[in-house]
């Protein structure tokens, strides 16, 4: 993308150091969730551009895109309309503080946008810069709401197992995938798991630790890097009422499943299960990745205390509410509105179900865990050979990675055909067998 008034850019003299330490193969990035030895050993997978629901590698060889990025590119890959908007923003002002009384046009454009589509009417938008900065302004928003209603005892937070909330601090010590947290230590108090699955059993925690000492309950609607599990009929209807009858402040973590990836024609899960959460913790959709940023939407319940007067919040993030990303997520916003990409989740949900179940048919395979949302687990028999199942996908031109215990995320852009899912459930087959 070219800024106005600019033509092509040139590169000033470096030093023979430098431009070694620049180079994409001097091994100088430590990636994220990676063995770096075998990262270095092997070298990286090399991603240059991406148009639709597909991506290239540098070679130029085409993949499908079966993760959508990770979970966030909705809209599908190479819209120029967003780079256009971030562009004309960039121009007028990149960004500016928030903090206090500050705010930018486009980012209180934003706010009123996201609170029309909010499942709680009357929603405020503190924006973050990212969905573990999301995690960790819920926690700390739970925690001060119920200090200022005069209950500060009410401080153990509650995830499931199998739960990923992020990877910041709040967000590590919920993790329900043991391998997220084991290594650092106790690096926040006060915080419990309880099955995933069943709903009686955060119903014993309360009674065990006192409804009076929670201040609240994370819930993945669907959860995601845990291993794509979907809820069982009625469970999450049955921990939102538990937490409504105790008085516990319930957190819909829509990091992933915001913004349409549920189906159903519906912006969040949280209105097409009706939840009514006092939180609501987004990133990813909102931009479809294209600019990092995030929200937490705090019901008219949660953010009363703190409207009211005489009360500061102390947090923020420099970037949150950032101008050109907040730019980005309108642009993006009204591309799912036009193309009613809401629509296109939902038939995503059906074809995904169809074309992907058959898959449970494979040795190689154990289940295939679909039907609810445009998400699908290729769940592997045996899970030590992820790794090499990826790769094996990549040869046949399929981008995917591998989530919880060895299954293979499916979280594909809502552009994606029916077709185009024919054809990434014939690679797949292809490929694991």
């Amino acid at each position: 993308m070219m800024l106005p008034g600019y033509g092509a850019v040139g590169r000033a003299p470096t030093s023979p150091g430098i431009m070694m330490g620049m180079s994409e193969s001097s091994g100088a990035l430590w990636h994220g969730f990676a063995d770096m030895g075998a990262v270095t050993a092997n070298g990286p997978f090399v991603v240059t551009r991406g148009e639709g629901t597909r991506i290239y590698d540098r070679d130029g060889k085409e993949y499908l895109d079966a993760t959508a990025g990770l979970w966030f590119t909705n809209i599908g890959h190479g819209r120029t309309e967003i780079a256009e908007a971030v562009s004309r923003q960039l121009t007028s002002i990149a960004h500016y503080s928030n903090f206090g009384d500050i705010a930018s046009d486009v980012t209180l454009r934003l706010a009123e946008e996201l609170a029309q589509i909010a499942p709680v009417p009357g929603s405020k938008i503190f924006f973050t810069s990212g969905g573990s900065d999301s995690i960790d302004t819920a926690v700390k928003l739970a925690r001060r709401y119920w200090v200022e209603q005069g209950k500060p005892e009410k401080r153990v937070v509650v995830s499931r197992t199998k739960a990923y909330h992020g990877m910041h601090a709040a967000g590590t010590s919920l993790a329900g995938i043991p391998l997220n947290h084991d290594g650092y230590g106790e690096l926040m108090h006060d915080v419990q798991n309880v099955d995933w699955d069943d709903a009686k059993s955060l119903l014993g925690l309360v009674e065990r630790v006192g409804a009076e000492n929670i201040a609240a309950f994370f819930c993945e609607p669907i959860i995601g890097a845990g291993g794509i599990y979907l809820p069982p009929e009625g469970y999450l209807a049955e921990v939102r009422a538990i937490c409504r009858d105790h008085d516990i402040l319930f957190v819909a973590d829509e990091v992933v499943t915001g913004f349409g990836r549920i189906g159903g024609d519906s912006w969040f899960a949280s209105a097409r299960f009706d939840l009514q959460p006092d939180m609501i913790t987004t990133a990813k959709g909102l931009t479809s990745g294209y600019v990092p940023m995030g929200a937490v939407f705090a019901a008219p319940r949660v953010a009363e205390p703190f409207f009211a007067g005489g009360v500061w919040f102390r947090h923020g993030y420099t970037y949150g509410g950032h101008a050109a990303a907040a730019a980005a997520a309108l642009a993006n916003l009204d591309i799912i509105r036009r193309e009613g990409l809401l629509a296109e989740a939902t038939r995503l949900e059906g074809d995904l179900a169809a074309a992907l179940s058959p898959l449970a048919e494979l040795d190689s395979v154990s289940e295939v865990r679909t039907g609810l949302g445009a998400v699908t687990a290729v769940q592997l028999a045996d899970p030590s050979t992820a790794p090499a199942a990826v790769l094996k996908l990549r040869e046949h031109g399929v981008s995917t990675r591998a989530a919880g215990q060895g299954a293979l995320q499916i979280s594909p852009a809502f552009v994606m055909t029916t077709a185009e899912v024919g054809e990434l459930a014939d690679r797949i087959r292809t490929a694991l067998s």
